[in-house]
């Protein structure tokens, strides 16, 4: 009696411990898989949130993240704008105070992209900063999500994004009104813009509304309206920029999809506003659409901004380089607006003042044939050393991708 009473016992403690133990290792098992709410970007962040590696992320409505709040996200994460609210946008929106520090890399990039594969389906990443813009009063309030920028801080640091591709931006909140895929309000230097792409966004694919970021390895692939765009006095550099737009062919009315490669004001209501905006530029190539009706111009430069631009391609667009307004063909008369080494395959047009004559400056050339290897990759040799401030890479050849460098491999999206 007293051994089987013993024998009992045993079998009795060894089911325990087998229970025990797949009780354990369906534990263990549930902590690596996160709970469905832990995957939703919704509402407010005031605080730090990490977005793990190769995890996938729903976006829900506008998500913002507060001053205080650091949005960090790890290589190969993957956001899905989800749509799942009538009639309102997902979107990003960093405001003053906040960060995002979106860190992917060449083989793991960031992708931020919707369940809707179509131009519009969400509005896109929006960082609001500290830095000057030339409103009056010095501040603004962003077109999306409402948040205030601009300030006294040209060095503010709003975070990072490497290695990020944001693609199907550009959501319609009405006729006249659609976001971009990037926007930047009143950022700051103190912020690292670098290997990002804009794909087959409904507006444009980078927009800066003043401040003084510099942006690095940029790619915006058929954008609908205009690849690159800025305002409200951005004083900032950038190298290394490609514009492809839609290569489908024209319509029968010569209408094509995109706008222009660059459109660039100081300000639309008061062409005089200061700071005004004055960017240095390097290395750019610019693929149009072929469009002969409307959308015609390729580089805009109007309402009193101006520029430093050097070895740029141009090619895709019936005028080439276009300048309006009185403020900005006078700075290149003084001398401060300066374009070297740009070679276009059609021609330069001035809406005002016709003895600009920027075809004869150093380096630049008109109606030249211009060829690339899928789509935009190529450089033609000669072109400004420009590397004596450390923001710029030495690059003494004209466009952004060298057949030797193609720095737009593995991480964006054909």
């Amino acid at each position: 009696m007293k051994k089987n009473l013993l024998k009992l016992g045993f079998y009795a403690l060894t089911i325990f411990s087998i229970a025990t133990f797949v009780r354990c290792s369906d534990n263990d098992k549930n902590d690596d898989t996160p709970d469905p709410s832990e995957l939703e970007l919704k509402g407010t962040l005031t605080s730090d949130r990490t977005l793990k590696a190769g995890n996938t992320y729903s976006l829900i409505g506008g998500y913002q993240v507060k001053n205080g709040g650091r949005l960090i996200i790890e290589e190969g994460v993957t956001i899905k704008a989800t749509r799942t609210i009538d009639g309102q946008p997902d979107y990003i929106i960093i405001e003053q105070g906040g960060k995002i520090m979106a860190n992917g890399t060449k083989d793991k990039p960031i992708v931020m992209t919707s369940t809707q594969e179509t131009p519009g389906a969400w509005g896109g990443v929006h960082i609001c900063g500290k830095a000057p813009i030339n409103l009056t009063g010095g501040a603004g309030k962003s077109e999306i999500g409402d948040a205030p920028f601009g300030g006294t801080d040209p060095a503010d640091n709003s975070g990072v994004l490497r290695y990020v591709r944001l693609e199907y931006t550009g959501f319609a909140f009405s006729a006249t009104k659609e976001s971009n895929g990037l926007t930047m309000y009143g950022v700051g230097n103190g912020t690292t813009i670098e290997y990002v792409q804009t794909y087959k966004g409904a507006d444009d694919g980078f927009e800066w509304f003043g401040g003084t970021v510099n942006a690095k390895y940029l790619v915006s692939t058929a954008s609908e309206d205009d690849s690159f765009d800025w305002t409200d006095g951005w004083i900032g550099k950038g190298q290394f920029w490609v514009a492809y737009q839609d290569q489908t062919a024209p319509k029968a009315d010569g209408s094509a999809n995109g706008d222009c490669l660059i459109e660039a004001d100081n300000r639309e209501d008061n062409f005089k506003n200061t700071p005004v905006s004055y960017p240095t530029l390097a290395n750019l190539t610019l693929v149009g659409n072929n469009d002969t009706k409307d959308q015609k111009r390729g580089i805009r430069l109007r309402a009193g901004t101006q520029v430093k631009m050097y070895n740029v391609l141009v090619t895709g667009k019936p005028s080439s380089l276009t300048t309006a307004t009185a403020e900005t063909e006078q700075s290149f008369l003084d001398g401060k607006s300066i374009v070297e080494y740009l070679y276009a395959d059609k021609v330069f047009k001035y809406e005002n003042n016709g003895a600009l004559d920027l075809e004869s400056k150093t380096g630049n050339a008109i109606n030249q044939t211009i060829t690339f290897t899928n789509g935009y990759i190529g450089t033609v040799a000669g072109g400004k050393d420009l590397s004596s401030d450390s923001f710029f890479t030495k690059a003494e050849y004209k466009g952004a991708v060298p057949a030797n460098n193609d720095w737009t491999a593995g991480w964006t999206k054909r």
